[in-house]
């Protein structure tokens, strides 16, 4: 037995991938060795999996399979593990499953490039619920239904899709509870049901038609979206995307790896790979440096920054006892296979200087033991400068404070920069796992914006201790609003500012002049106590007319807790008895 054990353990490392025993069973260890050896020699190391259309069909969806059923169960929600699986240009007979921190990318150039002949799968472990399907990605590829099949995408926050092509139907739940999700420069052929999805973002993406949805649906930039008949439908339909760049990709150009960077697009409908990289800009490999969890730190990547290096930066978790510091206009910070960065010091994970161009994609960030005063910072403190000519943008980008243990701060992003655009992001104080609690996962406020001109498309910001965002800064623009006011407040005096009840989820402040909203949907679950909060959304009663298609709704909890208003005393009451108001 002991020598079993041995055997078992020097396989484990040297696959170092950490997939236990129970996940892939002891007959089978030797196989999945020599596949991770074969599948894991590239310059991204041993998280990255590559595959090769010429590759035997039986052992690619050995690999797939083996990862899903190791990240697939709730039990991986907070686990160590981060996988990004990476397909060359050709096709495929496999079924593509997708569980907790794994991210699916094609290589190719246009997602037409990937064919995959079989499903997309990302379920619910029990009952269809998805509501903790989080963190976890699909892009740049195209997915062919067998007859009669219909892909699953069961997701809720933190889940984005992009460049997908779907050639059939797709569904956004598994029968079950749902609360996702965010779907970009995509085209669905077929139908998109999404049942008991809550609510939903849509941008820039070419719809056969879309069928259902529960509370708030938005679509910007999107041809043939469903009718906006708002408050009778839940949709919000904007028809052009004033301004976007689609999140770059990695590419495989003959044997050389690259990313490719989309163009500016100004009042943009539908999907941008019509035309193949046609005005598109492309970085080569050799003007990133490759960061991996089990070689760098804080140390080593600003070592890289400062060569004038980008960044992409490979599964893993990195624990970063200094901040990352962005100094050189136009840098590049390419995430794959969900890395998480946490602070070790009470220092942010990142900092980027008052500067034209960055891109940051495709990371999860943790707070740590020590307080952050903020996790992710846009520019300094009265950061002055216009980017107009060459904004900055942030892609997927998710924050967590506690759940995965114990993690402070104070907020999450703070954005100083003018002319910022945020594309995706979930900003989270844990409402479960480890380290959770009134006292325990402590942070203020998820999203601080203080420049102008700054732009979000999709934003969930949930379960913060005061504001969930709070908007400084003139002619912000928000397209799409999911929030959860927090679950603990422990009593009804410790969640008053004055004798104001409670905090709003969405505060406008008093000095702003010019801001417009769009699609808001803000929900109530107080558990520990009768929580009464004046106002869910406050602004300055000059921006109140430009604050669109709001929905507040008591979901659960304390049947004396009440939201008493929608917007500056006015809409509502929801309470136990009344559970849903919406406003135009």
């Amino acid at each position: 037995m002991k020598s079993k054990l041995t055997i078992g353990l020097i396989i484990l490392l040297l696959i170092n991938i950490q997939i236990s025993k129970a996940q892939v069973p002891q007959t089978s260890q030797a196989r999945f060795q020599a596949l991770t050896a074969k599948f894991t020699n590239t310059m991204f190391g041993e998280n990255v999996f590559v595959f090769d259309p010429g590759t035997n069909v039986k052992e690619i969806q050995n690999v797939i399979d083996t990862l899903y059923n190791q990240q697939h169960p709730r039990k991986s929600e907070f686990g160590l593990h981060r996988y990004a699986l990476l397909f060359k240009p050709g096709t495929y007979q496999v079924d593509l499953k997708i569980g907790y921190y794994t991210h699916i990318m094609g290589l190719g150039e246009s997602p037409d490039d990937v064919i995959i002949n079989g499903s997309l799968i990302s379920k619910g472990e029990k009952n269809g619920n998805v509501t903790c399907n989080f963190w976890r990605s699909v892009e740049n590829l195209t997915i062919v239904s067998p007859a009669g099949a219909v892909n699953i995408w069961g997701v809720s926050q933190a889940a984005p899709m992009r460049r997908v092509h779907i050639k059939g139907d797709i569904q956004l739940h598994d029968n079950g509870w749902a609360s996702g999700g965010f779907l970009a420069d995509s085209k669905i052929d077929g139908t998109v049901f999404s049942g008991g999805q809550q609510q939903w973002f849509t941008r820039n993406t070419d719809l056969g038609k879309w069928q259902g949805g529960s509370w708030n649906m938005m679509f910007v930039g999107v041809p043939n979206a469903p009718v906006d008949k708002w408050p009778d439908n839940p949709y919000t339909v904007i028809d052009k995307t004033p301004l976007i760049r689609e999140k770059p990709y990695l590419i495989l150009k003959g044997s050389d790896y690259r990313i490719q960077i989309p163009k500016l697009k100004k009042n943009s409908t539908g999907i941008s790979w019509i035309n193949r990289g046609k005005g598109e800009d492309n970085l080569k490999i050799a003007d990133f440096y490759i960061v991996k969890s089990n070689v760098d730190n804080s140390e080593s990547i600003n070592a890289a920054l400062k060569k004038g290096k980008n960044l992409i930066i490979t599964p893993g978790i990195y624990h970063l006892d200094k901040s990352i510091k962005v100094t050189r206009p136009g840098t590049l910070i390419y995430g794959m296979g969900m890395p998480s960065l946490q602070s070790l010091n009470g220092n942010p994970v990142m900092e980027i200087s008052d500067i034209d161009g960055v891109t940051v994609c495709g990371l999860t960030v943790d707070a740590g033991v020590i307080p952050s005063e903020t996790l992710f910072a846009v520019g300094e403190p009265n950061s002055a400068k216009s980017h107009a000519k060459n904004p900055s943008f942030l892609f997927d980008i998710f924050f967590r404070i506690g759940g995965y243990g114990e993690g402070k701060a104070s907020s999450c992003m703070v954005i100083n920069s003018k002319d910022v655009t945020v594309d995706h992001t979930w900003l989270w104080r844990a409402d479960h796992g480890k380290n959770v609690g009134w006292d325990a996962n402590t942070c203020k406020n998820g999203l601080i914006v203080n420049g102008d001109n700054v732009t979000v498309y999709g934003l969930f910001c949930e379960h913060f201790q005061e504001y969930q965002t709070l908007w400084n800064g003139n002619n912000g623009k928000m397209y799409f609003y999911q929030s959860e006011m927090p679950y603990d407040p422990p009593t009804v005096d410790s969640w008053k500012h004055g004798t104001v009840g409670g905090f709003a989820s969405y505060k406008v402040s008093d000095g702003v002049t010019s801001h417009e909203a769009w699609g808001l949907g803000i929900y109530c679950v107080f558990y520990k106590a009768p929580v009464i909060v004046d106002n869910t959304i406050e602004t300055p009663i000059a921006v109140e007319e430009n604050i669109h298609h709001k929905i507040i709704f008591w979901l659960n909890g304390n049947k004396e807790s009440v939201m008493k208003s929608i917007i500056n005393g006015k809409g509502g009451p929801v309470d136990v008895s009344k559970r849903k108001a919406t406003m135009n």
